[in-house]
């Protein structure tokens, strides 16, 4: 089996941003007065849109107290909190081997557009990317919105495409687009959690990405 397109999951799978977002949250709920969410409630909806990521924390929220959250948590995250975030050792090494070696590299991602953009800027990988869509232009996970607009723009089959991610929502917006995925164990959901939707395989860390995929090739991976 190979795979010419490899998408990839931003934050807990190419970024170490999970302290941030944390922190970016808990500060916003804080600043709202609202009830408390613990830093394991919050790992849980890394990886949703941000608008849903907050319905998760406040099921009965109004869409006012949504609206609020995300634009303060933004603020926090775009700039205010200064917990540091970072691409995991080997990112751009591991992002520029692939693409020597003829993959097409995509994002899918719960972040917004700006935040995104951002990122990429900072991070300097913006151009190590054919196309990339956010949970504010094209759905969130689980929804396999984003998976098949990003084949539809690189004119791939959903055969050739691997989704690389740490999420329970990452594996199960592959299967629904018809994609096969591969898990991260050092993202934010459990590994147990992962395997339960059968990815072909889990990766510790991301410098191991290029070695698997060499042997998948060969049929061993």
């Amino acid at each position: 089996m190979s795979f010419r397109l490899l998408i990839f999951d931003w934050d807990g799978t190419l970024m170490d941003s999970e302290a941030r977002i944390v922190s970016s949250f808990q500060s916003a709920i804080g600043e709202l007065a609202a009830e408390p969410r613990s830093a394991v409630q919050i790992r849980d909806v890394i990886g949703l849109g941000l608008a849903e990521a907050a319905l998760v924390l406040y099921p009965a929220a109004s869409s006012d107290f949504v609206a609020r959250l995300t634009r303060i948590y933004r603020g926090y995250y775009l700039g205010r909190d200064s917990t540091p975030s970072g691409p995991f050792p080997g990112v751009r090494e591991v992002l520029e081997a692939l693409r020597g070696e003829g993959h097409l590299l995509a994002i899918a991602t719960g972040k917004a557009r700006r935040g995104l953009e951002r990122v990429l800027g900072e991070t300097g990988l913006a151009g190590l990317f054919d196309a990339s869509r956010c949970a504010d232009e094209a759905g969130s996970k689980p929804h396999p919105r984003m998976l098949n607009e990003i084949l539809t723009e690189l004119g791939m089959s959903a055969r050739e495409t691997l989704m690389i991610g740490d999420t329970e929502y990452d594996m199960e917006m592959a299967g629904k687009a018809g994609a096969r995925a591969l898990a991260v164990s050092y993202g934010v959901h459990a590994l147990e959690r992962l395997l339960r939707h059968r990815p072909l395989g889990y990766i510790e860390d991301i410098r191991d990405l290029p070695a698997w995929l060499r042997r998948d090739r060969r049929g061993v991976g």
